[in-house]
């Protein structure tokens, strides 16, 4: 009887152990990363003798945000309820999150059972972004680094030209497939489908200018219908019978 009570306290311990690791070593990471990443940019500006004043260098950190900006505020957002905190120091630091990782992550849950949001699903997503990148890895060693052009030189034109047609399109419906089964909320899915129809084919081409915040605009608009269009559960309170 012992042995079974403190289990679900050794779990929880275990997985404030692990959180509390994956978030002291997943900022340290990050930082790390970041400092590699503008390491080049930096001696080019500082260092290099290249002409690039203070308001250059603002008014490019500009135009980038207004590109990529609202993509620094939606993505995370999006995978996080997916993927858990773990996971994201993990697909942020590797890239490719959409077409490659997340894939992985819902397709591991799905596989095992695991319900979004949950312990299982965060220990799945990390243990299958692993494995996403160690694939990844190989087969770049493999066909890229050890291949390298002759793989392309032998496949027939044809083949080259399906596969830029319709390789991400593929993935990114696999995606929503394997999203929406794991989800398991229709009404959630029906308005998401809607939302991004309306802005497809109704917003895009009316308002152009609108291309880089498509996305922004059909993940807060679904959020919203979601929210407004909830369904209310109503919980009956039992009274509670000391004997």
């Amino acid at each position: 009887m012992s042995s079974i009570t403190s289990a679900p306290a050794t779990t929880g311990t275990a997985m404030a152990d692990f959180n509390r690791t994956t978030s002291r070593w997943g900022q340290i990471t990050m930082i790390a990363g970041l400092l590699i990443s503008v390491a080049g940019p930096l001696y080019l500006v500082f260092a290099s003798g290249l002409d690039i004043g203070p308001a250059q260098l603002w008014i490019a950190f500009a135009a980038v945000a207004a590109t990529f900006g609202i993509i620094w505020i939606v993505e995370p957002l999006t995978y996080f309820p997916i993927l858990g905190p773990a996971a994201m120091y993990q697909a942020f630091m590797i890239g490719n999150i959409s077409n490659k990782l997340l894939p992985a992550a819902l397709i591991a849950q799905t596989n095992i059972g695991a319900k979004p949001g949950s312990k299982r699903a965060e220990l799945a997503a990390v243990v299958a972004i692993c494995g996403a990148a160690a694939v990844h890895l190989i087969s770049l060693a493999i066909f890229v680094g050890i291949l390298g052009s002759w793989l392309i030189s032998v496949l027939p034109p044809s083949v080259l030209l399906v596969t830029r047609l319709y390789v991400l399109p593929t993935v990114l419906g696999a995606v929503l497939v394997q999203a929406i089964v794991s989800m398991k909320q229709p009404r959630t899915t029906v308005f998401a489908l809607l939302v991004s129809a309306v802005v497809v084919f109704i917003v895009m081409p009316l308002v152009p200018s609108l291309a880089m915040v498509s996305t922004a605009i059909a993940v807060l608009g679904t959020i919203l219908l979601a929210w407004f269009f909830r369904g209310k559960q109503i919980t009956e309170t039992k009274p509670i019978h000391i004997e």
